[in-house]
């Protein structure tokens, strides 16, 4: 086996992390008697030769001796090997060609196209796979057969086959959504595919859960087509499925090494726990619904009825997953949510811990729409602190805490005051202290019960070491939203540490922090000024704003940002743009880097322009502004905000703005939903006063 494997110069290639020199190590050990072994070689040809679904030449190079690998019968760990191949192939095909099936081309090269050529050279041994003896492979084939195999007779027929012949739920619903795939990818097989698929979702003898799945299928292969009938119909099916499939309790999730809390920081490991927790699948219908939901895409009524059902689910796995579902599109897709959000708190009276947790983080995630939840969190919270006590929060069993933990974070993301006993008591006990750090800044109006304790928090950590810095950063972001100027000296003593030990990202957050204390923090103002020629790239302009903030000279300031604004422009410009008409020494250099090739420089400098020149600047700023805006979606937030300063000289952009608000998908920065939020509520406010040019000149207007 393996024949030519050394005659390929793999250290020549490279993969995630460098040089593949170790390829054929990792296809030696994915042939290994030692499951462990192969375990290992199979992560690590995930984590680097295949990493986040990249291909590499590399990858491609490695695709022969996969398939010897899975053509030895006596091979053990072949599914996964099989999985390896589809997987590969899938990612090349979604990331390396256009929908007109043109391949992109990458700079360096990647493996996409070279990937693909080969799979489809092979894909008939994916029709011996899919007939293997080993159910598992059988089940990792299927896919190969609706994306690799070129005859779409053949493929249809032998997919015809196996569903006919497995028994395995599972298994028939790959077939189907195999079958799909090749009906998108080949549209000689197209009507076949959409016929079979038809008779199946309409015959009676088929059973739910087939049904529902060819229904659905079929919906995929032409999601223009999609009548009024579609969705109800799937409605019922689901709700007959519900009744047929057994109900599980939810299986616990992997067990990860222990990670010392001295090499990595609380954060990073709970992200590591979420990435496991994202990436399981509790109900054999979660990825046919998933499809689903895709299909629909902007239907966010049909969507919610669907979610509504899956959400009445007696399989806990089936509304865990629903609740993901849920979160994914309230998200996403803008509408009227109000429904939707009630039926996810809902699921905070459940006594399944587990699902109770989900639905208390999509709540937080959601929470700047997240109102009609919050007596169903508060209740929440009162009944598990009066069912196990006030020190719920460190609680010994790890799914009440994490229950408990998450269902406090979601309301006091709301400006709830019912979370406050609960995060004291995060605070005071030690136990996840960080994630009731990362909430208490949005309880201003309990800041003289926080503010103490979070800076003694700041004390007591040790800022010389790296790994800290994530928490110190969060500390001083904490701080800021408090308000309590009591935080000033020990921001001050933190900066002082942090500057001894070059602790620049700390550095920084701090700076930051005294720069929202503003004149609070003039004790400070020597060892501010003091960074303003610091060597940190990040540090300079954190400086020059704490400095003007603190009650800094306008002469020096001014001398200080004109120096910044070659390699620091965004920050600059903000800062010129807080100082105003006394920054006019500056307007020729804005003027100028209104023409910058960066989008984003443009609309930082743009804004500054019009809060240091005014109306005369305004022809200008609104060009650059609108082509930003039109050129990328992203600069929505920053381009409405400073539109709506602008007042009546804002009108022109009427027609992009009112586009903007009727676009179906969430928009604005990262398109988050908070962003989105305040990008749709200033962009409609601006909208009806534009529409309305008088209502400028109202005292109310301001």
């Amino acid at each position: 086996m393996f024949d030519g494997l050394h005659d390929i110069d793999w250290a020549s290639m490279e993969h995630a992390y460098g040089s593949a020199e170790e390829v054929p190590a990792l296809l030696r050990s994915l042939r290994s008697a030692d499951a462990g072994e192969r375990s290992t070689a199979l992560d690590g040809f995930y984590g680097a030769v295949h990493h986040q679904g990249d291909v590499y030449p590399s990858t491609a190079a490695a695709l022969p001796f996969l398939f010897e690998l899975v053509a030895d019968g006596a091979a053990p760990g072949r599914a996964a090997v099989v999985a390896l191949l589809v997987s590969i192939g899938r990612e090349s095909l979604e990331r390396g060609f256009e929908d007109d099936g043109t391949e992109i081309e990458y700079y360096p090269p990647t493996g996409f196209g070279q990937a693909v050529a080969f799979l489809r050279e092979r894909g008939a041994e994916f029709v011996e796979l899919a007939r293997d003896a080993d159910p598992d492979v059988r089940l990792a084939a299927f896919p190969g057969l609706g994306l690799f195999l070129d005859d779409a007779d053949r493929a249809a027929a032998v997919l015809r086959e196996r569903l006919a012949a497995e028994h395995s739920v599972v298994a028939r619903l790959r077939i189907m959504e195999a079958a799909a795939a090749l009906a998108l990818r080949l549209p000689a097989a197209a009507h076949q595919v959409m016929d079979w698929l038809a008779g199946l979702a309409a015959d009676p003898t088929g059973g739910p859960v087939i049904r529902l799945a060819a229904l659905i299928h079929r919906a995929r292969c032409a999601p223009d087509a999609i009548g009024e009938d579609v969705v109800p119909a799937a409605l019922g099916l689901l709700r007959e499925s519900a009744r047929v499939l057994p109900v599980r309790p939810i299986a616990p999730g992997p067990n990860r090494p222990v990670t010392s809390a001295d090499t990595m920081a609380p954060q990073v490991v709970a992200a590591f726990e979420d990435l496991d927790r994202r990436t399981r699948v509790f109900a054999p219908t979660t990825r046919l619904l998933r499809t689903f939901h895709e299909v629909l895409g902007a239907r966010v009524l049909d969507r919610t009825a669907v979610l509504a059902e899956q959400l009445c689910s007696p399989d806990p796995g089936s509304r865990l997953d629903a609740v993901r579902m849920s979160g994914e599109l309230m998200r996403t897709w803008r509408g009227d949510h109000d429904h939707l959000l009630l039926l996810v708190a809902d699921q905070l009276s459940t006594t399944d811990e587990e699902v109770a947790a989900e639905a208390a983080v999509v709540l937080e995630a959601c929470h700047p729409i997240a109102a009609p939840a919050q007596e169903a969190l508060a209740a929440r919270i009162d009944a598990q602190r009066a069912a196990h006590g006030p020190g719920v929060w460190a609680a010994p069993d790890a799914l009440l805490r994490r229950s408990h933990q998450e269902a406090v974070r979601a309301l006091a993301r709301m400006g709830d005051a019912r979370a406050l006993p609960s995060l004291l008591a995060g605070l005071d006990s030690d136990v996840d202290t960080w994630r009731a750090i990362q909430v208490a800044g949005h309880l201003p109006q309990a800041a003289g019960e926080l503010v103490p304790r979070i800076c003694d928090h700041l004390r007591r950590i040790d800022l010389s070491q790296q790994r800290n810095q994530m928490s110190a950063n969060a500390i001083l972001a904490a701080l800021v939203p408090l308000g309590d100027p009591a935080a000033v000296t020990v921001v001050v003593d933190a900066l002082g540490t942090a500057i001894r030990h070059e602790q620049h990202g700390i550095t920084r957050s701090a700076l930051k922090a005294l720069a929202a204390f503003g004149r609070e923090a003039a004790g400070a103002r020597d060892t501010i000024r003091s960074l303003t020629t610091a060597s940190d790239a990040h540090v300079r302009p954190a400086a020059v704003t704490a400095l003007w903030a603190v009650g800094g000279d306008l002469p020096e300031v001014m001398s200080l940002l004109l120096g910044l604004l070659d390699d620091h422009t965004r920050d600059a410009a903000d800062l010129l743009g807080e100082i105003g008409p006394p920054a006019s020494a500056a307007l020729p250099r804005l003027r100028n880097l209104l023409t910058h090739d960066y989008e984003w420089v443009r609309v930082h400098c743009a804004a500054a322009l019009w809060e240091v020149g005014g109306e005369a600047e305004a022809p200008a700023v609104l060009n650059a502004l609108l082509q930003a805006m039109a050129k990328n979606p992203a600069t929505a937030n920053h381009v409405v905000s400073c539109l709506d300063r602008m007042g009546p000289l804002a009108a022109p952009a009427l027609p992009l703005l009112r586009e903007q608000l009727a676009l179906p998908r969430r928009g604005g920065r990262f398109q988050s939903i908070d962003h989105d939020e305040e990008l749709q509520r200033v962009g409609r406010t601006l909208v009806a006063r534009l529409a309305t040019p008088d209502e400028f000149a109202s005292p109310a207007a301001g």
